[in-house]
């Protein structure tokens, strides 16, 4: 019988448009597979889209809010539909990074100093000597994010915005210079390690998804210990957080300077577009773009 599965993309966060891409690339995977396809643009009425759909399986490709902060993983519990990635516990924490650098340090895996504010006392003065990033305490693809340099006089003045719209309580992080790398892991396996090299100074949002917005150096080219380092840790990070299926972890590597290797986040739901990089990681384990998709579909379960 041919298997019926759901792709769950789109939402209402920050990160909508990425989520549509991703949706209708795993979509289109599928169908070229042979199964049957719904694409739901998952809105408030998501239970009763499953409800009528009536799925053996979600694909959950949802960046940011619902889809990796637990509250779609426990609808899909209570409507018992095997769903992907992660589950309702583990997408929880690692969506809030305060929660899931207490559980990197209790695992031993190295992190960035950080202090935890509201928004509008960060705005007053510096509660870190720069340079420092601020990031929203649950948002990702680098919404809400700045760096704060040795000559800025004060902490970025959009804090202050009436219309802010990523939460009063932020992380306050440590800036460490060098390379940004990111490693995925599927199942129990890490891949390789790609160097995200941003055409502007910080890996923005636009340097994620923008064509020409980044290079990715695959395999990066660093000191082979630490490549390894990276592949250990970003598996660690996987079993310390208790995430399923495919997730990738974020470094940051000081390669001029200290040497410090520090795990900045991990991503329950990483990106699934043209220009993603866990497909380009799992492409250069052999891994093509639709036996990915595939492998996410047949692992997915509940109580994960």
């Amino acid at each position: 019988m041919t298997k019926h599965v759901a792709v769950l993309m789109g939402g209402w966060s920050a990160e909508r448009e990425v989520s549509l891409r991703s949706g209708k690339a795993c979509a289109d995977a599928l169908d070229r597979l042979g199964y049957r396809v719904t694409a739901i643009d998952a809105g408030r009425d998501v239970a009763a889209a499953l409800t009528t759909a009536n799925p053996d399986v979600a694909l959950n490709v949802l960046h940011g809010r619902p889809g990796e902060d637990g509250t779609l993983q426990g609808v899909l519990e209570i409507l018992g539909i095997p769903y992907t990635h992660s589950g309702v516990l583990s997408s929880a924490v690692a969506m809030h990074k305060g929660y899931a650098k207490a559980i990197f340090r209790a695992a031993g895996i190295p992190v960035a100093e950080d202090i935890v504010a509201s928004r509008l006392e960060a705005a007053k003065q510096h509660l870190m000597a720069p340079p420092y990033v601020i990031k929203p305490m649950a948002e990702g693809s680098s919404v809400g994010v700045f760096i704060v340099t040795e000559d800025q006089p004060h902490p970025p003045q959009e804090l202050y915005r009436e219309d802010w719209a990523f939460g009063e309580e932020i992380l306050i992080e440590r800036y460490i210079p060098g390379k940004e790398l990111t490693c995925a892991v599927i199942g129990d396996r890490a891949l390789d390690v790609i160097d995200i090299v941003p055409a502007t100074a910080f890996y923005d949002y636009e340097a994620k998804y923008a064509a020409g917005g980044s290079r990715h150096v695959l395999p990066a080219q660093i000191l082979p210990n630490v490549y390894q380092e990276v592949r250990r840790l970003a598996l660690a990070a996987h079993k310390a957080i208790g995430c399923r299926g495919v997730s990738r972890a974020d470094f940051r590597y000081d390669d001029r300077g200290t040497g410090k290797l520090v795990c900045l986040e991990i991503n329950t739901q990483p990106g699934m577009t043209e220009t993603s990089l866990v497909p380009e990681l799992a492409a250069y384990a052999g891994i093509t773009f639709d036996e990915l998709v595939q492998w996410m579909v047949e692992d997915a379960s509940t109580n994960r």
